[in-house]
């Protein structure tokens, strides 16, 4: 079984706790209810995981905090990094 956490009910993202390979599904914990999502890529361990798609321009939420925003349409499941998501701290 594939792990990954949430660490506030208003994240958008997940952080696996195992690398996962394309098609494994995470079974995400850290609130009330466990979440399963399948990967729809290879995500490294401590790296991110989409909870839900993200369109453009929408803030990533981690720690019930916006950390940054998508520079792509990012679906359910993908890998969220630095080639997805742009930093709003370097922008001001």
């Amino acid at each position: 079984m594939k792990r990954g956490l949430i660490m506030n009910k208003l994240d958008n993202v997940a952080t696996v706790l195992d690398d996962v390979a394309a098609g494994e599904t995470v079974t995400i914990r850290g609130l009330p209810s466990i979440v399963e999502i399948s990967t729809l890529e290879e995500i490294p361990r401590g790296h991110k995981i989409a909870l839900v798609d993200i369109p453009v321009g929408m803030d990533v939420v981690k720690y019930g905090f916006a950390i940054g925003y998508a520079l792509t349409d990012i679906l359910k499941g993908s890998y969220v990094h630095v080639h997805n998501v742009g930093s709003k701290r370097t922008e001001e």
